[in-house]
């Protein structure tokens, strides 16, 4: 049928994707290989942060949180968004073999759309380094950590929101079928809205309680 492109497995279908290359690693040891290094990065954390004095089991967690987030958004997100043809990568490149894959679930980062890239890119450069700060700040107890982690988790709702809104705008219909829609647009994403309103929540109150406090410290003052 004239304007249907078959050679790749995107929709929709024709989607136009000039020396296309299909991947060369299988779902599986793309998602083991991901879910091994985030266990690695996740056990290293707790372990270390174990052994520093008075850090709470909560605090521990964020950490893993931070450390994890933060790396999957420099490492993952920013080779998307600085690497204008993966979809032509020829080797097995495993970040390339990673958004070819994706790409079945969300077509619009195999097309390049504007908008997802500029997300991807605002993420990787900013809230990513961002979130390694907070590992540390949450470490060593800095004043700001609240305030940090309060600013990068409204910044991951902003982006998921910006994300999933321009999808239904223009008809959300990238995924390759219904498993995969389920499977990477949805659930791939859950934890970045679930997980920053949590810390959202649990840092506004820790900022208004401390806010309150010094305010009847001022009181008592006068």
């Amino acid at each position: 049928m004239a304007g249907i492109d078959t050679s790749h497995p995107y929709v929709p279908r024709d989607l136009h994707l000039p020396d296309f290359v299909p991947g060369f690693l299988p779902q599986s040891t793309i998602l083991a290989v991901y879910g091994l290094s985030s266990f690695l990065v996740v056990s290293l954390v707790w372990l270390i942060s174990g052994r520093a004095p008075k850090i709470s089991k909560i605090d521990r967690l964020l950490m893993c949180w931070w450390a994890f987030t933060g790396l999957t958004h420099i490492i993952l997100e920013g080779y998307f968004a600085f690497s204008t043809e993966f979809y032509k990568e020829k080797t097995p490149c495993y970040l390339a073999e990673v958004w070819k894959e994706y790409s079945k679930g969300d077509s619009r980062y195999a097309a390049r759309d504007a908008g997802v890239v500029a997300v991807e890119g605002i993420t990787a450069v900013l809230e990513g380094p961002a979130s390694l700060l907070a590992v540390y700040a949450i470490g060593t107890k800095k004043p700001y950590n609240f305030i940090l982690q309060f600013a990068i988790s409204l910044g991951q709702l902003y982006g998921l929101a910006v994300y999933f809104i321009a999808s239904y705008l223009e008809g959300d219909n990238f995924a390759a079928s219904p498993y995969y829609y389920y499977a990477y647009y949805i659930a791939a994403n859950a934890s970045w809205s679930v997980i920053p309103l949590l810390i959202v929540i649990r840092c506004w109150k820790k900022i208004s309680a401390a806010s309150q406090v010094q305010d009847q410290k001022k009181s008592k003052a006068r």
